[in-house]
């Protein structure tokens, strides 16, 4: 299969690329992560105004109208800086829920505001007893007259310390964990009723806890047909996974460079600690699970791409591998720079954070294998 680049997405990829590496080094992002905000709004709009936030948007709103691919190659990079601007919070997930659930006027004046930068979202949908569940929900929202009024927790909300709008998730019918009943709305996070409480992850990222009382929001807020948000919720976490696999294997790359360059820098018994057989075939071990997992991932954005049978196998398979050669490949970094690899000084533990982090969004490695093994054995 031909993978090559068109030359949009190489100039694409370049450009963030050159940035990352001009503008966006360890002590800058240091800087940032232990911010209050936890991000940096001025790089934010100059993301806007590099265009990488009109990506994945419809050309008739303003965007740029490209696909997986395009994300990926953008999460790829941004993986390699560690870069804690809320790209994937924001334009994937919110954005992407708005682009495939809004009416035409929510849209209209959503998605610009997100392509200039002047808007931030989040997605709110996950709750305390839900696990990995995307159909587990407690938040209900009851129709009076021309509104909504939604009740309920949202936990562990990407970007949900600085979101200007949230997309919660709630039930308008059905029983707690059905796969029906299940609605879209687009709040305002300064509703009369929103309350969010903030924290810091180990990965530098801010999430938030969101909880809703009484909170009114008119009917024109409900995204979509009520009660049938979950297939676009499946659709857009579905290429949510692509993401942060891309953004993963970004995080490798760079892991298995650093780690290489420092064994041919370091030394012991007066030779330089590269030279060591064993060291070298541990090194290679992890080359070969960065591209036996990049692999997968090429696979799965073909499936996506070309809307195959089996797409979802391909998803749940690479996240599997994202997490096992993760693992195997920050634990080998660690190793071999020693105590240091897991100073708050030294980058590589931060980058295996990260990693840690990503094994812990939309499902671990386990519940990506029952799922996996669910469709296709089942």
């Amino acid at each position: 299969m031909n993978f090559d680049f068109s030359e949009e997405q190489v100039m694409l990829r370049d450009s963030v690329a050159r940035y990352v590496q001009d503008d966006y080094d360890f002590d800058t992002r240091r800087g940032i992560a232990d911010s209050e905000a936890g991000i940096d709004r001025a790089k934010w709009q100059t993301f806007a105004e590099l265009g990488w936030l009109s990506i994945p948007f419809e050309e008739e709103f303003g965007g740029f109208g490209g696909g997986a691919v395009d994300v990926m190659v953008v999460m790829e990079e941004l993986g390699k800086g560690l870069v804690l601007e809320p790209f994937f919070a924001t334009v994937l997930l919110y954005g992407g829920l708005l682009q495939k659930a809004g009416s035409a006027a929510v849209k209209a004046e959503r998605i610009p505001a997100i392509i200039d930068g002047s808007e931030l979202g989040a997605f709110a949908y996950l709750e305390r007893q839900g696990r990995y569940e995307l159909t587990d929900l407690k938040t209900t929202a009851t129709q009076q007259g021309d509104n909504y009024v939604l009740n309920g927790e949202k936990v562990a909300v990407a970007n949900g310390a600085n979101a200007d709008y949230f997309v919660v998730s709630a039930r308008t019918g059905g029983e707690q964990s059905d796969d029906s009943g299940i609605s879209l709305f687009l709040v305002p996070a300064n509703a009369e009723g929103v309350s969010r409480v903030s924290y810091r992850m180990m990965d530098g990222q801010i999430l938030a806890n969101v909880v809703l009382d009484n909170v009114s929001v008119p009917t024109g807020h409900l995204l979509g047909t009520e009660g049938d948000a979950q297939a676009v919720i499946n659709e857009v976490v579905r290429e949510a996974n692509l993401a942060l696999s891309a953004e993963a294997i970004g995080i490798m790359e760079t892991l298995n460079s650093k780690t290489v360059e420092y064994a041919r820098t370091r030394e012991q018994f007066g030779v330089a600690i590269g030279s060591f057989q064993a060291l070298q075939h541990r090194m290679v071990d992890t080359f070969m699970s960065y591209e036996q997992a990049k692999s997968l991932l090429y696979r799965a954005v073909c499936a996506l791409t070309d809307d195959e049978m089996d797409t979802d196998e391909a998803i749940h398979a690479l996240r599997v591998m994202i997490t096992k050669s993760g693992k195997h490949i920050f634990g080998e970094a660690i190793q071999i720079h020693g105590g240091m690899g897991i100073t708050d000084e030294l980058d590589i533990g931060h980058y295996a954070k990260r990693l840690m982090m990503i094994g812990a969004t939309f499902g671990d490695g386990d519940y990506h294998q029952a799922k996996f093994n669910s469709l296709r054995y089942n």
